[in-house]
């Protein structure tokens, strides 16, 4: 086991398929929090889904605002979908969030990427070697986009939900000062800079609200990875930078993530 300790919820109090992880992070330096929601089947691989939830939120986010769990078994019934295991981990729980990048003091990248994974696999091993996915919400949108490209060799494809795509716009939902981010992490901040660098692309797309106070930018994402030729899914629908547009869209991106599967 790569934790020193780690604290799994009893699975017959938590709600079927759910189990809510405590661990001791190293990349973090202290405990950390993630949800699961593995699906009731026998299948002997279950990819795994790691869902970043935006500013202000938590590993319950997209479990007990989102309804994720809902979605998916939806897709399965209705779709035959194939099972999939959901990882919801905490960002970190860095002031209002922590962009999911790396600080001086903490590297909130690594704990998504290496650590959680790591976790799902305590919970069900059937997760260990299967195609792993990354996909979230507005800054868990960045996160997913911006992780997802600097480590394609880890990821199958990813899908954001009205997304930041600069560490920058944090400012416009955040207390805290860039500065007081104290990052030290080596990698471009911009999402189309990690679009550049990344030597094999996963399979990629995107969306946004027409209302959503991000479409500019994910609109001008759009037309700089057409510009670079980089190959990308960009969507729009009518919705605001809401839970209802992130609930009716998850359904999109696991969709996505089936597609890439067979593909």
């Amino acid at each position: 086991m790569s934790f020193r300790t780690i604290e799994i919820s009893d699975a017959t109090l938590a709600g079927a398929g759910i189990h809510h992880v405590t661990v001791k992070s190293a990349a973090l330096h202290r405990r950390a929090d993630v949800s699961f929601y593995v699906p009731d089947t026998k299948a002997e691989s279950l990819p795994l889904v790691i869902l970043l939830h935006g500013v202000y939120g938590s590993h319950w986010a997209w479990l007990f605002k989102g309804g994720a769990h809902k979605v998916l078994d939806r897709l399965i019934a209705e779709e035959d979908l194939p099972p999939m295991m959901l990882a919801m981990p905490s960002d970190g729980l860095w002031g209002d969030g922590s962009g999911y990048a790396q600080h001086r003091h903490a590297d909130y990248a690594a704990w998504i990427v290496e650590e959680v994974p790591e976790a799902a696999a305590e919970v069900d091993a059937r997760c260990q070697n299967a195609p792993r996915f990354i996909g979230g919400l507005s800054m868990g949108g960045y996160g997913a986009l911006r992780l997802g490209l600097l480590n394609p060799k880890r990821f199958t494809a990813i899908s954001a939900h009205s997304s930041i795509t600069h560490v920058a716009q944090m400012q416009g939902f955040v207390e805290e000062s860039l500065a007081e981010f104290d990052l030290t992490d080596p990698n471009p901040l911009a999402v189309i800079d990690c679009a550049k660098l990344a030597p094999r692309l996963p399979h990629l797309r995107f969306d946004c609200g027409t209302e959503d106070v991000l479409i500019e930018h994910n609109r001008t994402l759009h037309r700089d990875l057409q510009a670079a030729g980089i190959p990308h899914v960009y969507e729009e629908f009518p919705g605001e930078h809401t839970w209802d547009y992130w609930n009716t869209h998850l359904a999109d991106t696991l969709r996505f993530f089936h597609a890439c599967l067979v593909f």
